[in-house]
């Protein structure tokens, strides 16, 4: 199948500021994609391309005062098959993992693996190891925890979560993760778009997030938030948590004022009305 992507965001700046964005396709898919994937801007400013630790595009620039547009949209061919399922992988010792995994096993910004560890012996232990384990983590946090953007916070942590079962994709997501890593199952947190193909409309389009594991050798996609396999992924980053990852970063000052994102099998052309939506994924470090 053919996927329609594109995005719209529009920020106020009082002041010039350096941005980077991460809102390329992840460089796994550009093969698959049929149209140029470019970062645009109004007014033009100069952008620059760089990859980061995790191998994820991201492009940087410096915004003038007055309203800055991002915005862009793609073509991109897909199996239109579910995400796959393994039942019988397994996982690998942590003595035997590659040495680029074992990142993927620490604290990080949102994750507070030291916090877990008896936590997840006492929800997980009896499980057996491997993509049931994984999936019993997944169906424990889906269950346990209630979907509401109005308790989204760019501070919430994995505890923070476990502590208020209440919360956002990214959450659900941290919190799955903090499990798997303190089980000594490598884990990562992804995000890109993901929409309602083959499941009923869910409301206005927005980036997601999911997680991936390591195991039998590989990486695989879990979803603790909608937790069933899903047709239509397509990864823009991943990395520790949400904080390596986020679509925007400003180093100062960066008002966003709307937020759009189209991501449906290709019918017809989309509108791009650009409406006010809540910034889970821009991060600003003024």
């Amino acid at each position: 199948m053919l996927i329609r992507l594109g995005y719209d965001l529009q920020f106020d700046i009082p002041a010039p500021v350096a941005m980077v964005a991460l809102l390329n396709v992840h460089p796994s898919r550009v093969r698959d994609l049929e149209e140029a994937d470019e970062l645009r801007t109004e007014p033009r400013l100069e952008t620059s391309c760089y990859r980061d630790s995790f191998g994820n595009r991201c492009a940087r620039f410096v915004a003038s005062p007055g309203r800055l547009k991002i915005f862009s949209s793609t073509l991109i061919r897909d199996s239109g098959l579910p995400d796959e399922t393994n039942w019988s992988v397994g996982e690998t010792a942590v003595g035997d993992l590659p040495p680029e995994t074992l990142t993927f096993l620490l604290n990080s910004r949102y994750c507070e693996v030291d916090r877990f560890s008896t936590i997840a012996l006492e929800l997980f232990g009896h499980t057996a190891p491997g993509w049931g384990r994984v999936q019993a983590v997944c169906d424990w946090v889906n269950r346990k925890l209630a979907f509401s953007y109005h308790h989204a916070r760019p501070t919430k942590t994995a505890m923070d979560v476990f502590t208020e079962r209440i919360g956002v994709c990214r959450d659900f997501q941290h919190l799955a993760i903090t499990f798997c890593r303190a089980l000594g199952i490598p884990a990562r947190y992804a995000t890109g778009y993901l929409g309602d193909i083959g499941v009923p409309p869910g409301g206005p389009m927005d980036f997601s997030a999911w997680f991936e594991v390591y195991l039998g050798g590989r990486w695989w996609t879990f979803d603790a938030r909608h937790n069933t396999p899903r047709i239509g992924r397509v990864l823009i980053a991943t990395g520790r948590d949400a904080a390596d990852v986020a679509i925007t970063t400003s180093f100062g000052q960066a008002a966003l004022r709307s937020f759009f994102v189209v991501t449906e099998e290709e019918k017809a052309a989309p509108a791009f009305d650009a409406e006010v939506r809540h910034p889970e994924n821009v991060e600003s470090l003024a």
